[in-house]
């Protein structure tokens, strides 16, 4: 029994070693690089960390490192188990040390690390599922293909989107004629890549407060709300509900999310124009934007207590006289 629980940890971890790669050729980052990590523990010399990107080797925030300004707390800078954006300083190859810092990273190295993370961690993705049902070694994959699209395209996730828009419908990419891969390989690649990088539809939202108070005022908001909606495209379709007299919100689904703003913006001004020639005002509450699934959870669980509240009225039984 020992000897079978033995062959399986050895079998399991094989597997994992298998289907684990850092996401970039390089086996260290460069000095200066800023990059994605993990806090795994703190001690009085600072945080210990894993790369994120480079298969989870270990690095350390120095406590000097942490802040510009005096510590007072180390644990209210970094946390364990958190994800932080930090800059190397220092690598050592042979004795595998690496010195980051917090302290040096600007807000502007925040944003494009987060970026070129989240499209790396998209591809690292895409490759693990295809070693996986493949019963290939990740580090290969990433040899035959993943290394060589960072190179062409400045990043591999840049060369699946083209992969994907120039996909065929037996399942074949251009991107990938000059890659040393097989073609079931290749289809899988492809299959995948539609499933994961595939466009998703976002949700663009704006809340608006219409007010008219002529004798026709409800007829004139109801008229300027329609050519609201008569601003939206098939792309980018445009909907009003009212949620509480006088606010309404306003919503698209797109698959483009500038797009779905835009035209927003375009439904507003349409409103505003009809309901001020007929006397009538317009305040925008909440700008267009894409909005979370937990915001759109809290708005339809107001409009469900909202309606709950007018059946509860309109049900009210008459007093007796």
């Amino acid at each position: 029994m020992g000897d079978e629980i033995t062959d399986f940890r050895q079998n399991f971890k094989a597997e994992a070693n298998s289907l684990s790669c850092r996401f970039y050729e390089n086996q260290y980052p460069e000095p200066e690089e800023v990059v994605m990590v993990n806090v795994t523990n703190i001690s009085d010399m600072g945080a210990y960390v894993t790369l994120l990107e480079y298969d989870d080797i270990e690095g350390m925030i120095l406590l000097s490192e942490l802040s510009r300004r005096r510590i007072r707390s180390i644990n209210k800078l970094v946390r364990v188990n958190r994800t932080e954006i930090v800059m190397v300083i220092r690598v050592d190859k042979e004795k595998g040390y690496i010195d980051l810092s917090k302290r040096r990273v600007d807000p502007e190295d925040v944003i494009k690390c987060e970026e070129r993370y989240n499209k790396a961690k998209a591809v690292h993705s895409v490759l693990r599922h295809v070693a996986e049902v493949k019963g290939l070694k990740l580090e290969h994959l990433y040899q035959k293909i993943g290394w060589p699209l960072y190179k062409k395209y400045g990043h591999a996730y840049d060369g699946f989107k083209i992969a994907l828009n120039d996909a065929t419908e037996e399942g074949g990419a251009d991107i990938f004629a000059d890659l040393d891969i097989e073609e079931d390989v290749k289809s899988a690649l492809v299959t995948y890549i539609k499933r994961r990088l595939a466009p998703q539809p976002v949700k663009i939202r704006a809340d608006i407060e219409v007010t008219c108070f002529t004798y026709e005022g409800i007829d004139e908001i109801k008229s300027a709300l329609t050519e609201g909606e008569d601003k939206g495209t098939t792309d980018a379709p445009v909907k009003i509900k009212l949620i509480a007299p006088p606010m309404y919100v306003m919503t698209s689904m797109t698959l483009d999310k500038e797009l779905g703003i835009e035209t927003m913006n375009l439904a507003i001004e349409a409103i505003s124009v009809a309901i001020k020639a007929k006397g009538g005002s317009l305040d925008v509450k909440m700008a267009p934007k894409a909005v979370t699934l937990r915001e759109e959870s809290e708005l339809q669980a107001m409009l469900d207590r909202l309606a709950l509240e007018q059946e509860e009225v309109d049900g009210d039984a008459p007093e007796d006289v």
